[in-house]
């Protein structure tokens, strides 16, 4: 995300990303959600990231097999989620 005020953030490249959010969806509901300046920091290790566009450098996801998803138009943490419930995310084209 661009800004660490999670309300009024938006995605952003990963190569300019503020503070990453790590959110734990269950039953079409945010349960939990985390914040670090760093991907790799978090307690437990995603099982996707979203990325902005594609051609993002996303490698350091693949290798700990990460799904990888964008959401070419969505912008905030609100549009993604539920684009991701209706499985409106597409997967990254190399």
């Amino acid at each position: 995300m661009d800004s660490d005020n999670v309300q009024n953030a938006q995605i952003t490249s990963v190569n300019d990303v503020t503070i990453w959010v790590q959110l734990l969806v269950e039953e079409g509901e945010i349960k939990e959600s985390s914040y670090n300046k760093e991907w790799d920091k978090f307690d437990m290790m995603s099982e996707a990231v979203i990325v902005k566009q594609d051609g993002e450098n996303v490698f350091q996801f693949m290798e700990y097999n990460m799904m990888v998803l964008v959401a070419h138009t969505q912008k905030t943490i609100d549009e993604i989620v539920e684009a991701y419930l209706f499985r409106e995310l597409h997967d990254m084209a190399y």
